[in-house]
């Protein structure tokens, strides 16, 4: 069975990530990216599905873990009877095809075991397993071959490769599963100590440029290597968790697969990475974004694979019972073809944003720029289905309403800028107010005093948060006090902000609940301290953090009741908005600011 969400580390290398329990088995890894088949899938069903484990032989070791300071190397203690080992984790950077795990021994003598068994195609394939000229153990299925090298005895149980060995104190034993295709050669072998050495230097030469001066600097510098290792390093895209299908209510249907690149995240993103103090980064994204939406406006999609791919579609893996019983398990994401007014706001703001922090873009980014916002101008009145992708249909919502006015308000600023040449200026600016003035008329509820949810509705959501910080209307409008204040009445549970009321079915389309989405806190935070009432926006951060696992990772929501992470995990929103709040609460203007404000 696999473990609790946050008993989860993740290991990555800039192509894909594993996650690893805390009694060492890796219980999910897509290879060779975030996006291909998994050969280990424990993580939703069971041992039969796949994993790698690699743990002391006698039960009860006591156990920690921490990765390296500044780097996304593990180290997992484990204390028994006779002796302390170490297990270090760690996939080589910006490389794609190797996962590797050192066993030292520190104190007395360990009896180890190892199990590995591999099953592509999400648990689906047994591999046809058997040994090359050199001895190392080969695993075959269609397209997909791994090899295991390791100077330990190994032996087939059950269809499992089983390894038991000793390590005393000052002994090492490596173990190094690389991926490759079957009709390959076999992937090269490494030297897993000195590889470990140039990865561990890797982390660390990055994360030391980040960001400092605020109360929580470990944290964000721990949230900023975590988004680092979502980060598809040949296209800059961005995946929004390493998994899919884990559920954000458990034992529920809500179940969808995050890896891909959501252009709402866009703006979010780009401040926090920019901010952060990684402008490569931040490049690499704005320009995995221009290449993903080009093409026909009519045809821009809310979200798009990590090399722009658009056709992501939804299927149910029926012979994986689900974390925790949560079923469908789901690969791809009928999402994609959902029509979303507020992505082009990201898109507009995250391009604006980018040129403000001094990336320049080019003349066809402009180009494809005015061709969205031709065809934005045509569909704004629209409605849509929401920044949430609800499936009960399509509503005014009152979100993506400020999101259409946002990408005319920003094309409009980059003209005023010298930015924008040749642009219907006037044009925009007219529909840029009438927006204005039609979500002022029909999103706000007087008798409320607060914005609502869709047009005529009397349904709070979260996302009227953004209202300030996107500029829509100042921080001390009336109206948005209101709704800060109505927000905090209606959706607050435990100190922590739901998304909207998902038991209003003919909305969301969907039976179940869920748990608190983590982002709507930060924003409700952010909101905080823009309000100057930072007593309570700090303490609400801490709450947030507090929420982290001990190794500072973040899932997508909460479950109040049970007290446990839920969602996929680890989540990019939750730590981008983690790192924008915590900026802003240190920094007189820090993103919130910056963003309404240009």
């Amino acid at each position: 069975m696999a473990g609790r969400i946050e008993d989860y580390a993740l290991v990555g290398d800039g192509r894909t990530a594993a996650l690893i329990g805390r009694r060492g088995s890796v219980d999910w890894l897509c290879w060779p990216r975030f996006d291909s088949s998994a050969c280990f899938a424990a993580l939703l069903g069971t041992e039969d599905h796949g994993f790698w484990a690699l743990f002391p032989a006698e039960a009860g070791a006591e156990e920690s873990r921490t990765y390296r300071s500044g780097s996304l190397v593990l180290e997992t203690c484990y204390a028994t009877p006779t002796g302390e080992v170490r297990v270090t984790d760690y996939m080589p950077a910006n490389d794609g095809s190797h996962l590797v795990r050192i066993v030292e021994g520190l104190t007395g003598s360990v009896a180890m075991r190892m199990r590995l068994s591999v099953r592509f195609d999400y648990g689906l394939a047994v591999p046809w397993v058997s040994h090359n000229e050199l001895g190392d153990l080969r695993a075959i299925s269609g397209p997909h071959k791994v090899v295991l090298r390791t100077p330990v005895p190994l032996r087939g149980e059950d269809q499992t490769t089983v390894a038991d060995f000793a390590v005393a104190a000052g002994e090492s034993v490596a173990f190094t599963l690389s991926y490759g295709l079957s009709h390959e050669d076999d992937p090269p072998p490494i030297e897993p100590r000195k590889v470990l050495f140039e990865t561990d230097r890797y982390w660390r030469d990055w994360s030391i440029r980040c960001a400092r001066g605020t109360p929580w600097d470990e944290v964000l510098q721990r949230s900023l290597l975590t988004l680092k290792a979502l980060i598809y390093q040949p296209t800059g895209g961005i995946v929004a968790a390493p998994t899919t299908s884990l559920p954000e209510e458990l034992g529920g249907v809500r179940n969808w697969d995050y890896r891909y690149c959501w252009l709402r995240d866009s703006t979010f993103t780009l401040i926090a990475l920019m901010d952060g103090g990684y402008i490569d980064e931040a490049r690499a994204w704005r320009d995995w974004l221009v290449r993903a939406v080009a093409g026909n406006p009519e045809q821009a999609h809310i979200l798009y694979g990590i090399a722009g791919e658009r056709m992501l579609p939804e299927i149910e893996l029926d012979w994986l019972p689900g974390y925790e019983g949560a079923k469908p398990v789901r690969i791809g994401n009928a999402a994609v073809d959902q029509f979303q007014l507020d992505v082009y706001g990201e898109i507009f703001d995250a391009l604006f944003q980018a040129r403000q922090r001094g990336l320049l873009g080019d003349r066809d980014g402009w180009r494809v720029g005015l061709a969205l916002l031709r065809h934005l101008e045509t569909v704004w009145t629209e409605p849509d289905e929401g920044i949430w992708e609800v499936r009960g249909g399509r509503r005014h919502f009152v979100h993506s309403k400020v999101m259409a006015w946002v990408a005319f308000d920003r094309a409009i600023r980059a003209y005023e800028d010298g930015d924008a040449p040749d642009a219907p200026v006037d044009r925009w600016r007219a529909t840029r107010d009438r927006i204005h003035a039609e979500v002022c008329q029909k999103g706000f509820d007087p008798e409320l005093g607060s914005f609502v949810q869709f047009y005529g509705g009397k349904s709070l959501d979260a996302s009227l948060l953004l209202i300030a910080l996107v500029g829509f209307l100042p921080q001390d409008d009336p109206r948005v006090v209101g709704t800060v204040a109505a927000i905090g009445r209606t959706l607050m549970r435990d100190g922590l902000v739901l998304r909207y009321d998902t038991e209003d079915q003919a909305t969301d389309g969907l039976p179940g609940g869920e748990g608190a989405f983590l982002p709507c806190s930060f924003w409700y935070a952010d909101n905080l301290i823009g309000l100057g009432r930072r007593e309570e926006a700090r303490a609400m951060i801490e709450r947030l953090i507090g929420l982290s696992t001990d190794l500072g990772l973040l899932s997508e929501e909460y479950d109040v009741e049970a007290k446990r992470l839920v969602g996929n995990f680890p989540q990019a929103f939750s730590h981008v908005t983690l790192v924008n709040t915590i900026l802003n609460y240190a920094r007189a203007a820090g993103p919130a600011k910056e963003r309404c404000e240009g």
